[in-house]
């Protein structure tokens, strides 16, 4: 099986708590061909699709850990036919890039994609979140979303908490996300200015969501494979930040999902599978449901860490078992196209 990851540069990689590094060690200890390439090296020739990748040559004997993994490992640089791989793994670091997706269009029939291209325009930012809540549900927060600083600071002025969070729509790892307090709420238009309006006078979306109580003692970060929860840590904030993201020096314990948070994993697994989203990591707080994560969901290597197993060996596991379905699949159609055409 040949498996193209498409990231962020190798040597932006940290080599001890990488999730896209613990997959493609998985893949490479199964003597599976590996490449990766970023979206930015997409390019097409001849009117083939086709990728400046980075491939990680094959190991006789392949170390067992990512760091020594990661120094050993032999590079060399080819352009390659996207076509031409079994499997095209998405670990691209958020905002969604639209050009990317559209030169995947191309490919999306030949090659399995994961997630899915279609899945993924929908889901990439944080207002797929909203497709989970309506008046049956309580599963999300309180969410308001605007580049409108009036209606935003109404939504401040109004609601009954002291304390509301503000993050910007496209954000990620915890970048951008606040904390902001009616007490301090001459400090609040300024902060929207700032968030809002850009120097070119075009304008951001952000989102202002109700704060939930517990937040300050960190959030659940679980992880779902096609649709079901295979790992799940708290995540607790830094003594001097009130972002639980291990990016912004938060750290990792244990954690036993609660009945709640099953229950939410249940309701929402079915459209995640449907929408093609078969490996998600979900952030949760107070069994509230806070944002998906379905373009470069981490965490494989802490819970990894935490308890003593190896959540990638599941993932690459589902990644060969639907190339495994998507060649039987192929072979039968063409097994019946004969039987009609020698009819």
């Amino acid at each position: 099986m040949n498996i193209c990851f498409l990231m962020y540069p190798w040597e932006e990689i940290d080599a001890e708590n990488d999730t896209s590094l613990a997959m493609i060690h998985e893949c490479v200890k199964r003597n599976h061909g590996v490449a990766i390439c970023s979206p930015a090296n997409l390019t097409i020739r001849n009117s083939v699709t086709n990728a400046f990748c980075t491939v990680i040559g094959r190991m006789d004997k392949v170390p067992s850990s990512l760091k020594s993994f990661y120094k050993q490992a032999k590079l060399r640089e080819e352009m390659l036919p996207l076509a031409g791989f079994d499997v095209i793994f998405m670990r691209a670091n958020p905002p969604l890039d639209p050009i990317m997706l559209n030169f995947l269009d191309s490919v999306k029939d030949d090659v399995f994609i994961m997630n899915s291209l279609q899945g993924m325009r929908e889901a990439n930012n944080k207002l797929y979140t909203a497709a989970f809540g309506d008046s049956h549900s309580n599963i999300i927060p309180a969410t308001h979303v605007s580049k409108n600083k009036d209606y935003l600071l109404r939504q401040i002025k109004e609601s009954e908490a002291d304390k509301m969070i503000l993050k910007p729509l496209n954000g990620f790892g915890g970048s951008g996300v606040i904390l902001i307090e009616k007490s301090a709420m001459s400090n609040i238009k300024s902060l929207l200015d700032f968030y809002v309006t850009n120097s070119d006078g075009t304008s951001n979306y952000v989102i202002l969501q109700e704060y939930i109580k517990g937040a300050d003692q960190g959030d659940i970060r679980i992880l779902l494979l096609n649709g079901e929860p295979i790992g799940a840590m708290k995540r607790v904030p830094g003594s001097d930040d009130h972002r639980s993201n291990v990016s912004a020096g938060g750290s990792v314990a244990k954690h036993q999902l609660t009945k709640e948070e099953k229950a939410l994993c249940k309701q929402i697994g079915p459209k995640l599978v449907n929408d093609g989203l078969y490996f998600v990591g979900i952030d949760v707080i107070g069994g509230k449901l806070v944002e998906v994560n379905v373009m470069s969901p981490g965490g494989v290597t802490y819970m990894n860490k935490v308890y003593k197993t190896k959540l990638q060996c599941k993932v690459i596991d589902f990644v060969e078992s639907r190339v495994v379905d998507k060649l039987n699949a192929f072979q039968r159609r063409s097994r019946l196209r004969d039987e009609v055409e020698n009819a």
